[in-house]
């Protein structure tokens, strides 16, 4: 899908096909469609799928007659039935005149801009443009990881409710978005800090300070995926230690169990043997059987009260 803005005396709306100072924004474009845009702006149709491709490297290139900025941004996705962030590629195409936005789906860094509810914003300003979105990517990705903390102190307040390994799973899949996100991060820290060393991409001195806090911005989130990253790790050991001990506890009261119950079939199996009853304790005895289940029941309580006092039952 392809669609085009252009800001006009002030004025932002959305115009019918490419036009110097539009933004063309291009959301899932079939090949047909990217070639179109290559074709109609003189640029190579792999650049343009470039943003689509979810292997591509954040990076920045400089060709004849336009730049590439490759970044990374969060985005929802679905992974064993449960709804987690991953990262996925966002090209910016900057020519002379236009600026082009790639992404393989809708993404949400753009929809305030598709609104006009960002201040300051100018479809002509094409490099201020770039910055404006790297900063609510930032931001994003900030939101981001609030929302994965949320998620991990969820399950630690319900430790001792967990009974199986659902909720190691869950951890589990709380630190593989963080790994996507420390990767992102990083990567798009590395096309910031080359866009402050290009003097052939004119920058205002407003653009600047916007791109220092871009940079300032993206930092915080490199270091609070790293605290994350810690605090899951540690509570999903915490919570591997608890599922072991539980285990442990029901291993102990069954051994246990099994001590208890091997007194009464121990008696029973020794006057069952074929041996002369002269050698077997109140064999004549009148209410000898009441009495020797009388023995096993005490023997049994002892028992019971010795490992409860070991706190094994």
């Amino acid at each position: 899908m392809i669609r085009y803005f252009i800001t006009e005396q002030q004025n932002f709306s959305e115009i019918y096909g490419p036009k110097k100072g539009a933004w063309i924004e291009m959301t899932k474009p079939t090949r047909e469609e990217a070639r179109f845009i290559a074709d109609e702006l003189s640029i190579d149709l792999e650049d343009i799928l470039a943003a689509i491709d979810p292997e591509e490297k954040n990076r920045i290139e400089l060709q004849d007659g336009y730049t590439l900025i490759l970044v990374d941004i969060p985005a929802v996705e679905t992974r064993h039935g449960q709804e987690s962030y991953t990262t996925i590629p966002l090209g910016f195409i900057l020519t002379q005149d236009e600026i082009i936005t790639v992404c393989s789906e809708e993404a949400s860094v753009l929809k305030a801009f598709e609104r006009n509810q960002i201040r300051d914003f100018s479809t002509k300003k094409k490099l201020r443009f770039v910055y404006q979105i790297m900063l609510r990517t930032s931001l994003s990705y900030q939101k981001a990881l609030t929302y994965i903390d949320r998620k991990r102190t969820e399950i630690e307040e319900q430790l001792d409710k967990i009974e199986s390994e659902e909720d190691l799973i869950k951890l589990h899949e709380l630190e593989s978005t963080l790994v996507y996100f420390a990767t992102s991060l990083r990567g798009n820290g590395n096309v910031m800090n080359r866009l402050t060393r290009y003097s052939r991409l004119q920058q205002y001195p407003e653009d600047r300070e916007l791109l220092d806090d871009i940079i300032v911005e993206n930092q915080q989130a490199i270091e609070m995926t790293a605290i994350y990253r810690d605090i899951i790790d540690g509570t999903r050991e915490l919570l591997s230690n608890v599922m072991n001990m539980r285990l442990n506890n029901v291993m102990k009261r069954l051994t246990s169990i099994t001590l208890i119950l091997a007194i009464p079939t121990m008696i029973s199996g020794m006057y069952g043997m074929n041996v002369d009853e002269k050698w077997m304790p109140l064999a004549h005895t009148v209410h000898g059987f009441g009495i020797i289940g009388l023995i096993t029941v005490i023997i049994c309580i002892i028992l019971m009260m010795l490992l409860h006092k070991k706190k094994m039952l």
